[in-house]
Formats: C-alpha cells, sequence, structure tokens
C-alpha cells in the first residue's frame, strides 16, 4: 500500500480564474467544473444558476451553452498564466474535483505523499492571496496488515491559533533539538509566554483529538 494523500485545499483570491471571479461577483455557487484538454488550452465547462446577469464581467470570456433547470452551463478557454488548476496539473497532479464559492477555489487532491502537497501549496501561494489545508488525509503503510487512515480537520482551529501553531512550526518549535524556545515564538507573535502556551495547546489539543480517535 502506498503512502498516499487526499487534501482539500481552499485557494482564496486565485489570479485568472474567471468561475471564482464569476461567485464572487455574483454571490453564487460555481458547479460542475470541469474541462477538456484537446489541442491548445483546455476549454472548461462550469454551471450557474441562471438568475446570474449574463452580461456580468466575469462572463465576459465565457459562452452560453444550454440551461439545465435552473442552472446555465457555461464554457470558455482557459489561459494557462498564474491558473491554479494549471499551476497543480503542471507538478503532475490532476485535480480530482472543484468547487467554488464566494470566491474561493476548492480543489480536492490525491498525492503520493505530503512532500507533494507541501510542494503544490507552495505553488499555489504564488498565484492567490491565501492558501489552506481544510482537511488531509493520509493513508501510511502499516505492514501487511492494512493501513492507518488519519483525517486531520484544520477548520476547527481559529484564524489566530492556526497562527500561533504556524509560527511555532515555521521557526522550528517544535524540532528535536528545538530550534526556537517558547520565548522566541512568544516574541515573533507580540504575545505572552501563557497567552502563547493557551494558544498551543488549544490547537494541538483539537488536531491530536483526530488523529488519535479510535
Amino acid at each position: 500500500m502506498t503512502d498516499g494523500v487526499r487534501a482539500e485545499l481552499a485557494v482564496d483570491g486565485p489570479s485568472n480564474c474567471p468561475v471564482a471571479a464569476l461567485s464572487r461577483e455574483a454571490d453564487e455557487p460555481v458547479t460542475e467544473v470541469t474541462w477538456s484538454r484537446a489541442d491548445g488550452a483546455p476549454v472548461e465547462e462550469f454551471r450557474v444558476g441562471e438568475a446570474v446577469d449574463a452580461d456580468a464581467a466575469a462572463l465576459a470570456d465565457a459562452d452560453p451553452v444550454l440551461d439545465v433547470g435552473d442552472e446555465r452551463v457555461y464554457q470558455f478557454t482557459r489561459g494557462t498564466d498564474d491558473c491554479a488548476c494549471e499551476v497543480v496539473e503542471s507538478l503532475g497532479t490532476p485535480v480530482a474535483d472543484v468547487r467554488v464559492a464566494d470566491g474561493t477555489l476548492v480543489l480536492t487532491l490525491h498525492m503520493e505523499s505530503v512532500e507533494r502537497l507541501r510542494e503544490i501549496v507552495a505553488e499555489l501561494d504564488a498565484v492567490a492571496d491565501d492558501v489552506s489545508v481544510r482537511y488531509l488525509v493520509h493513508a501510511a503503510a502499516e505492514g501487511e496488515g492494512g493501513t492507518d487512515r488519519t483525517v486531520v480537520d484544520r477548520g476547527q482551529l481559529t484564524e489566530r491559533q492556526r497562527e500561533v501553531l504556524g509560527t511555532a512550526y515555521e521557526l522550528g518549535y517544535f524540532e528535536y533539538p528545538r530550534e526556537a524556545n517558547a520565548t522566541a515564538v512568544a516574541e515573533e507573535l507580540d504575545i505572552g509566554l501563557s497567552a502563547l502556551a493557551e494558544h498551543l495547546a488549544a490547537a494541538q489539543g483539537k488536531l491530536l483529538a483526530d488523529v488519535l480517535a479510535e
């Protein structure tokens, strides 16, 4: 069994993404996002509520194809510069699923390792305002007996807890031996040691509850 990873990434404010722009402008979810790649740039297709103004700026380069129920299907030729999906696929990882709401592109990816996930997130950071991992399923080999699957939901952390945990990780607080002590982390965050300990304990407690759940 391979050491595989399934992750859902939230890409906020992706550049060169008409579907994200449309969902933000029209305040409507965009569904059934797919694309095909024959010759040249991919042709992308999506659905959005038919009540959305067909003259919306984000639809300027999209052509209506047909109406399905209370939704309308559009198609457009996707550019390849700074496109989040193109960035992911250029690294050799197909995009398994795409959802878009409120200007946020939600990508589901299947990868062979956590290292590949880190590489993808780093590349996406260059073409988006923010990239976060909404959930992660890690199937680690457990010998011949099977696998040990772990689901980690980062959405349960507050924004401040993510900031504190991320800063501590980046400074090497969790390394052995430690590259930074609690004082250094607290100074970087401009908070007291007691506040740091409180945030770290709360964040780690939430994540460990997922990791250690039976």
